[in-house]
């Protein structure tokens, strides 16, 4: 079972396979019975989304993720958004597989028709959201059949700023930036460097600002991105999620470098 964020979704070995990612049955070779073999469980996700990025400002919360879904290494659906909103609070965006994503939506809007239904004047915040998902995250890998997805939710209730990481094994922590996938080790040193510290003092406009450069630097480095992505902000106002947004890039420097730009010697 390959539980790194950051191998999902790309080539593997079929001659090393330390996790166990190919069922007997897909090996070469005789193949053995699948009812011989158990359950099966989900062993590597197939569709999957890369990073989502996330760091409070002044007012609240800013995420964003871009709209890819990769099929393995092919950029097969490009227009799925992976920043969903949850109540009237919080905001959660979903790294890994994309059916898993579905799924985990579709328990949280259950869980919020559910809260309606009490119509006792209280609603969920991002803090409780968070915590529900902590659980049923950990509940499905107690179970060796975990959601294959790393979570950020951030929201803003009663005055208060929240933003928190969930990902398949149930590990959960929060901080003032955060990031999934190839992001926490691209984009993350970028958000700690301009948002740290500066948190009571950042305005949305500069917060935006970072996100456009991050969005940008992993384009350029992650072969599982695309250059098409979503920014949410969450505030005492409410939750905005923009349209599809594309930042400015430049690839002229690569009509000098051999096996990009036009040379043939």
């Amino acid at each position: 079972m390959d539980h790194f964020p950051t191998n999902w979704g790309r080539p593997r070995s079929e001659a090393v396979d330390l996790y166990n990612t190919y069922p007997l049955h897909n090996r070469p070779g005789p193949k053995a019975d699948a009812f011989t073999e158990g359950v099966q469980r989900t062993q590597a996700p197939i569709v999957t989304g890369t990073s989502v990025l996330a760091f409070r400002f002044k007012d609240g919360i800013i995420m964003a993720a871009d709209n890819l879904a990769s099929y393995g290494s092919l950029a097969r659906f490009k227009d799925v958004q992976r920043l969903i909103p949850v109540g009237a609070y919080t905001v959660i965006g979903g790294g890994g597989d994309m059916s898993d994503l579905q799924h985990i939506n579709h328990l949280l809007e259950g869980l919020i028709i559910e809260e309606l239904c009490e119509e006792d004047g209280h609603a969920l915040g991002p803090a409780e959201i968070y915590e529900y998902l902590s659980q049923v995250l950990y509940a499905r890998r107690s179970k060796m059949d975990p959601l294959w997805n790393s979570l950020l939710v951030g929201g803003f209730k009663d005055g208060k700023s929240f933003l928190g990481y969930v990902d398949l094994l149930g590990t959960t922590y929060t901080a003032s930036t955060l990031a999934t996938g190839y992001g926490s080790m691209i984009a993350q040193p970028l958000l700690r460097k301009y948002v740290e510290g500066r948190e009571e003092t950042l305005t949305e406009d500069e917060g935006k600002k970072i996100i456009e450069e991050c969005m940008k630097v992993l384009f350029y480095r992650d072969a599982r991105s695309i250059n098409k992505y979503q920014i949410a902000t969450i505030t005492e106002k409410g939750i905005s999620i923009s349209e599809s947004l594309s930042a400015h890039t430049e690839w002229s420097f690569a009509e000098k470098i051999r096996g990009y730009g036009a040379q043939t010697q």
